[in-house]
């Protein structure tokens, strides 16, 4: 059993954590985002799970924005763009799911089944 207190972590901005990380399965990782920060936008090969764990973020996709505070999960599909932005200074958890994903760069070369 692996457990965290993400509260707790070291987690400088702009160094996110992997927390961890298993081929076929998943990737999770922490990241502190401070106020005004943002992930700009951006896509990835995986299902994207976002999880506040502190502070607030706004999330923005395709125009749609929505707030989003401690314990709020939020849902992606692979290559689905959006961006976060820290409206306050914000602890997250980020789950990818299948690790890596279909497409990623770390399977190119790798044949589809």
């Amino acid at each position: 059993m692996d457990i965290w207190d993400i509260r707790t972590l070291d987690v400088q901005p702009h160094q996110p954590e992997i927390l961890r990380s298993d081929d076929g399965v998943a990737r999770v990782i922490a990241i502190y985002l401070p106020a005004g920060e943002e992930l700009q936008e951006h896509e990835v090969h995986e299902h994207a799970y976002l999880i506040v764990a502190d502070g607030e973020v706004e999330l923005s996709r395709r125009g749609d924005t929505q707030t989003a505070g401690a314990g709020t999960v939020t849902h992606w599909d692979p290559q689905e763009r959006h961006e976060v932005r820290a409206t306050s200074d914000a602890r997250l958890i980020l789950v990818l799911a299948p690790w890596p994903g279909p497409g990623h760069p770390s399977r190119r070369g790798e044949r589809s089944t």
